[in-house]
């Protein structure tokens, strides 16, 4: 197979979607070719930097050239995260892409995200080697702890979830239904987060800590991306921003960490295996990632995999949001399944919701449908692909998948399929890599029980009577 002049292999191809290009596999081809050094840095917040060194093609192959960069840099945006990117080794794309990452520009969408969530302007830098940043990385040590009495609280989209946890006991547990989505006063979202907390202390002899996992992107404990306050007007956002910090304090003088549900997931996952390097997979509304290092450590990335690039195919299926073709949402996700179900001979009615289309696809799977069947298998083959993909920026051990495409048979296909693939076509990263769906040991685990283990409480706090 040949995309932009670069030869690829690849034998394990979905049946529905013969025209899917995977990026890594590309990438792969690419660089056996390329000779001409260019570098990638990423910078975020408190001067934090992500280095990426790689190789370019000659001026023969300049689309493929700008192909290869421009998607190595979309990449590790939204998995790094960062408001400047510096750019050495080649000018013209560099200056090419000034023009597609501004206000107005091909990639406006993702320059505006990243505006919003450090609040500060976008830039591509232009640089030499002299002038290109050295790498600075900070892990955050989060999660894990079980001393003392706590609070977990799982801010969800549709219902919050909060625990009250004694020395890594769940002593009392509620969920209750809400509608932060649809609220543009964000003091609602602010009283069901206190109610929420005090309900837990109220189980509690005291509270020496509060962690909180939630859907978003944050700095510190601030929200500053996050789907529960899409309503909210932009003018109160510095509500926003201290919403968590605010509800702690009716509690008391306590720590409280906030982190991002996908991290906690990966948390979640890392305390029940009992090791680290753990990616968590949710397959949703859309894609949400999670991780933790080798020692279960956050990295203070995005991990915002659902607008990362995964097929290079210029007839992919776009993504409303972002504009963007060939993003993760659209494969690992309820999307995924609206997609790939009129290859597969399903006639869905375009009045159902995303979900209802997804349970009606999964009733015709429980009942052992092959064409039904196939839509699973070929989000398995994504899977598999993308992974040797994501495993080029992240050391992934451990994969727990989740979400509700990942449930029932289908679930098991994805993951049977997936590590069928892996070991044909990435022999290499199979024998490192577990794929595998949660047990009943992460389940007990649970989200808002990862989320109560977040803040590190001194001795001292956690041994008052």
């Amino acid at each position: 197979m040949q995309y932009l002049g670069i030869e690829y292999q690849i034998r394990n191809l979905p049946a529905l979607d013969r025209a899917f290009i995977p990026f890594g596999v590309w990438a792969s081809a690419y660089e056996k070719g390329a000779e001409r050094p260019f570098k990638i840095a990423v910078e975020r917040e408190n001067g934090l930097v992500t280095v990426y060194e790689t190789k370019l093609r000659g001026p023969a192959f300049a689309e493929a050239n700008y192909r290869y960069a421009e998607r190595c840099v979309k990449m590790l945006l939204w998995s790094v995260g960062g408001w400047r990117v510096y750019l050495c080794g080649d000018d013209a794309i560099a200056k090419r892409m000034q023009d597609e990452y501004r206000a107005g520009g091909k990639r406006e969408f993702d320059v505006g995200f990243m505006q919003d969530v450090y609040e500060r302007p976008f830039e591509i830098v232009v640089t030499d080697a002299a002038n290109f940043p050295q790498a600075h990385e900070q892990t955050r040590k989060v999660g894990g702890h079980t001393n003392g009495c706590r609070i977990g609280f799982d801010a969800g989209g549709s219902d919050r979830k909060v625990s009250a946890v004694i020395d890594g006991k769940t002593v009392y547990s509620e969920e209750v239904v809400w509608h932060p989505k649809t609220s543009e006063d964000p003091q609602y979202q602010y009283d069901g987060i206190v109610a929420a907390f005090k309900t837990a202390a109220s189980k509690l002899p005291r509270v020496d800590g509060i962690g909180v996992s939630s859907a978003g992107v944050f700095i510190g404990n601030a929200p500053m991306v996050s789907s529960i306050f899409i309503k909210v007007p932009r003018a109160r956002r510095e509500e926003v921003k201290t919403v968590y910090d605010r509800a702690a304090r009716e509690i008391g003088d306590v720590p409280i960490v906030v982190a991002n549900d996908g991290d906690v997931s990966a948390l979640a996952g890392s305390m029940s295996l009992g090791e680290g390097s753990v990616m968590g997979l949710a397959m949703g509304t859309s894609e949400a990632v999670g991780y933790v290092n080798a020692d279960s450590n956050l990295l203070g990335w995005f991990s915002e995999l659902a607008f990362a690039p995964v097929d290079l195919n210029e007839n992919a299926m776009r993504d409303e949001w972002s504009g963007d073709l060939g993003v993760g949402c659209k494969y690992f996700s309820q999307d995924a399944v609206s997609k790939l179900a009129p290859a597969a001979g399903i006639a869905l009615s375009e009045s159902l919701t995303p979900a209802e289309k997804l349970k009606e696809v999964q009733k015709l799977a429980e009942q052992g449908l092959p064409y039904a069947l196939e839509i699973f298998k070929s989000i398995g083959m994504y899977l598999a692909h993308t992974l040797f993909l994501y495993a080029r920026f992240y050391d992934i051990r451990n994969l727990i998948v989740l979400g509700r495409v990942a449930s029932g048979v289908g679930g098991e296909l994805i993951v049977s399929e997936c590590q069928r693939v892996l070991k044909e076509e990435y022999p290499a990263l199979a024998q490192k890599l577990r794929v595998m769906l949660p047990d009943e040991n992460f389940r007990r685990v649970g989200q808002s029980m990862a989320a109560a283990s977040l803040p590190e409480i001194s001795p001292c706090r956690s041994a008052r009577g």
